[in-house]
């Protein structure tokens, strides 16, 4: 079995989401003798934004550019290790009620059409199936339903969205929110989190 370990976070150590990934794949590896792993750090090694450029060369103009002749190919890299996973752990604080640019940047290099999803008959179809995703979501305020921010939620909603546009609907996010309200509340919701990657069964 393969697992897929993504982190988007710019803090670094000091990041809760790369804390929660790290259980998550630590529990894994547990409950998965043998794993292999394959990591990504898309804050240290981000892909480009989508340019003309890009699209130039999907419809098969010459690329004559070195950097967007290897994001090209970073980009099919990300593709491959998708579609070989058979666990994804993707690590997503909230910047701004969405995610980080640099994981925008992964998603549009894996939502493609006619390899992740087709269009038929009845409308979209995603192509990955039987694999199972997990989401270290992290968050300064509060957003879950009914709570006074809830309306500016476009994060988690926004990416289980889209991987479920995909195919990947076995989905499982470890949140921990309210981070930004002081010491005991950061420490209580990390725990809290923990918890859960601790009572993950196989």
């Amino acid at each position: 079995m393969k697992l897929l370990h993504i982190d988007s976070s710019v803090l670094g150590t000091g990041s809760a989401s790369r804390a929660l990934t790290a259980g998550i794949v630590a529990r894994q590896l547990t409950l998965h003798p043998g794993l292999e792993v394959v990591y990504r750090d898309l804050a240290a090694d981000a892909a480009l934004h989508l340019s003309p450029a890009h699209l130039a060369a999907w419809q098969g103009q010459n690329v004559s550019d070195a950097e967007l002749g290897a994001d090209i190919t970073k980009g099919g890299a990300f593709l491959q290790e998708v579609f070989d996973a058979d666990i994804i752990v993707i690590g997503a604080p909230m910047y701004n009620f969405s995610i980080p640019s640099q994981l925008k940047a992964w998603v549009d290099r894996v939502v493609v059409a006619g390899k992740t999803f087709r269009y038929g008959p009845n409308g979209a179809e995603g192509l990955l199936k039987g694999k199972k995703v997990f989401i270290a979501s992290s968050r300064g305020n509060v957003y879950t339903a009914g709570s006074p921010a809830a309306p500016f939620e476009h994060h988690e909603s926004y990416l289980t969205g889209v991987l479920n546009f995909i195919g990947l609907t076995d989905i499982t996010v470890v949140r921990a929110e309210g981070l930004a309200f002081g010491p005991e509340a950061r420490e209580a919701a990390m725990l809290k989190a923990h918890e859960h990657i601790a009572a993950m069964a196989a």
